[in-house]
């Protein structure tokens, strides 16, 4: 899926759509995002050094794990919300013109919620890697709608 294709299962838009592509192969979600240098998280972070903030890296897999949760909710007017990150590990930096590797799997699921684990990677290095949770809720709740 690009960019395009992305949207329309996805809530998130520019700025903060964080991928330019996913792909569910055998269960994972492969992602991939270039790092232009433009992007507004890498303002002042840090000057003369920029690096991709650990928490823009963990909302990546979140987003590449809702491409997996997405499709098992055909006909359901739904929105995965992040519940909880755990286990999260950095172990290299991430800098413009890179371009990242997701990798995530659901690991289980039990009611509305989803339980998956994620890989970030550039050039085959790891650079974060996480367990994560999802809860599933009506969509216009997730829009801000009536509660």
């Amino acid at each position: 899926m690009n960019r395009e294709e992305l949207q329309k299962i996805l809530p998130h838009r520019s700025p903060m759509l964080l991928l330019d592509e996913s792909e569910v192969v055998n269960d994972e979600a492969h992602g991939k995002l270039t790092i232009r240098g433009d992007e507004f998280f890498l303002q002042g972070h840090f000057p003369g050094n920029p690096i991709v903030p650990g928490v823009i890296q963990c909302e990546m897999l979140a987003q590449n794990c809702c491409v997996l949760i997405a499709g098992q909710l055909e006909g359901q007017d739904k929105t995965p919300l992040y519940t909880g990150l755990d286990k999260v590990r950095f172990k290299s930096s991430i800098r413009p013109g890179d371009t990242v590797d997701l990798v995530c799997r659901l690991t289980r699921h039990r009611g509305p919620f989803f339980f998956a684990e994620g890989e970030a990677s550039v050039g085959g290095k790891l650079c974060c890697k996480a367990s994560m949770s999802f809860a599933l809720v009506d969509a216009d709740q997730a829009k801000g709608g009536e509660r």
